[in-house]
């Protein structure tokens, strides 16, 4: 099935029903005043999370949403029937906005969370309801409401806890392929990864946390080059970020320091929020160094790097060092909740 993490919708609810003007007439029963019934409720449009879902594929093809009108009401005292409210379901973490005003509507976090998109419209009312001691014969009446109309803007933010980063070819896919059940595709040239792949990574049987890979940055992202600025709003709800770099690359030529900075300064352009997450190096593909050189090279790329945060050495393609980087992050995640939870 395609990805698809965009979608612009029109959602309308139903009119209310109009009120009736009538009159009762019955054998035997002369001047029976009133009896003309409320309409009915228009149907309202709602979004509900579900876990079942994660694309906005539907909505990319079926652009409008309409809920069914109440029904007039009608004499003999009969109220009209409410419009059936109809609920889209959407994917676990979708951000529901206002198109023209820019208002959030709703932020789906939690599966089953429901929110309402579009209110119907009121039914009118019937003359009953203006018959008095000096108005006994009424032909007043309501006309129904029109029910709210709008245009919507509909963004899927994936839920994961935490967020790879890197250039195309870093071995972002082949780590989470290692650490998870998650099987992307993996390949030896760039941007084999085409669309955000969520893995979960059991660390233990009481601990566990999701970790998302998105397509790979280039230097120019923000401004629109190459495809992983279409997906860096993937890792905004992340509470950390890991930075894959390929320490060995094949060209001789290519400076990992040079393009680590180049990427985080693509966060930076992109969203001041996402640059300020906490991030971890993770430096890759150093079974392809000499365990003798390994360490030199460490070395130097975090003194040409200035980094002096929280590092870790692996090989993604055998494993080598995964296990260490998952067991701190876990970590990690743990104190972080506890802080919050706390606070």
């Amino acid at each position: 099935m395609k990805f698809i993490d965009e979608a612009i919708i029109r959602v309308q609810a139903g009119k209310g029903g109009d009120g009736c003007a009538s009159f009762r007439r019955e054998k035997f029963i002369p001047k029976g005043g009133p009896d003309g019934g409320d309409g009915g409720r228009g149907g309202s449009v709602y979004a509900v999370a579900d876990r079942n879902i994660n694309t906005l594929i539907d909505y990319r093809y079926q652009r409008l949403h309409k809920a069914q009108n109440g029904e007039p009401g009608r004499g003999s005292d009969q109220y009209g029937a409410s419009g059936a409210d109809i609920v889209l379901r959407m994917p676990v973490g979708t951000v529901i906005t206002d198109l023209n005003t820019g208002e959030l509507v709703a932020d789906l976090t939690e599966d089953g969370q429901r929110a309402l998109l579009a209110k119907g419209g009121q039914g009118g009312l019937g003359n009953l309801h203006f018959k008095s001691s000096t108005n006994r014969a009424p032909r007043q009446f309501t006309r129904g409401e029109p029910g709210q109309e709008r245009q919507l803007k509909l963004e899927l933010k994936v839920l994961a806890d935490v967020g790879l980063l890197g250039l195309p070819n870093s071995g972002k896919s082949t780590f989470i392929r290692a650490v998870s059940a998650a099987r992307p595709k993996v390949a030896d040239y760039p941007f084999t990864t085409l669309h955000p792949n969520l893995g979960v990574v059991r660390v233990d049987m009481k601990r566990s946390f999701v970790i998302a890979d998105i397509p790979g940055l280039i230097e120019g992202a923000a401004q629109g080059h190459g495809l992983g600025h279409q997906f860096l709003r993937h890792l905004q709800r992340t509470r950390l970020l890991l930075h894959i770099v390929d320490l060995a690359p094949c060209d001789p030529n290519v400076d990992p320091a040079r393009d680590a900075r180049a990427i985080v300064e693509e966060l930076r352009k992109y969203d001041a929020a996402l640059y300020a997450k906490p991030r971890w190096l993770v430096l890759n593909k150093i079974d392809l160094i000499p365990q003798h050189e390994r360490q030199a090279r460490i070395d130097a790329f975090l003194q040409a790097f200035g980094w002096e945060g929280p590092w870790f050495a692996i090989a993604a393609i055998s494993g080598e060092g995964c296990d260490q980087v998952i067991h701190a992050v876990a970590e990690y995640l743990e104190r972080e909740r506890a802080a919050s939870t706390s606070a």
